[in-house]
């Protein structure tokens, strides 16, 4: 029996969340703890994962973990994620962190790229969806994930052979 080939959009499975930093989020330096942040980063990358792929997700690796700027007590967290490239069963999320000031303008604080693995209910990978790439900035999105699976790839072969 011939599959019919599945596509999503990335508008399909876009995600944005928003987070008020409370004393409870802050470090020592009264900053919002970057293990938070991870933690908030994360559930977006699962989200979009989810509702690209339609089943349950796991984190594979974490491509990228950039932290540009703080944020503060009172400060408006904004988290966005959305799909930039697909594989067989893995899914490349790219997640850029915000905050918003009382004006609505954003400054951006953080970018992650997530690599995230479709499950079935044995825990087993299965495919996901092709991804519709519908605007330059998607394709080009997608090359960019392309580049870095090569060098995802290319790390775990050095890693592999230092053993």
């Amino acid at each position: 029996m011939n599959e019919k080939v599945q596509y999503k959009r990335v508008d399909d499975s876009r995600t944005e969340t928003a987070h008020m930093i409370r004393p409870t989020h802050l470090n020592g330096a009264e900053r919002l703890f970057g293990g938070t942040l991870m933690q908030w980063i994360d559930e977006v990358a699962a989200v979009v994962a989810i509702r690209h792929s339609g089943s349950k997700v796991t984190t594979a690796s974490v491509d990228n973990l950039t932290f540009l700027k703080g944020a503060y007590q009172n400060d408006l967290v904004i988290i966005k994620g959305k799909m930039t490239w697909v594989g067989k069963t893995s899914m490349e999320v790219c997640v850029d962190t915000y905050v918003e000031n009382r004006n609505g303008e954003r400054t951006r604080i953080n970018n992650a790229h997530f690599i995230m693995i479709a499950l079935d209910e044995n825990d087993k990978p299965i495919p996901v969806p092709r991804l519709q790439l519908e605007t330059e900035q998607e394709k080009l999105a997608w090359e960019h994930g392309e580049e870095r699976r090569k060098i995802r790839i290319r790390r775990k072969e050095e890693h592999l052979d230092g053993i």
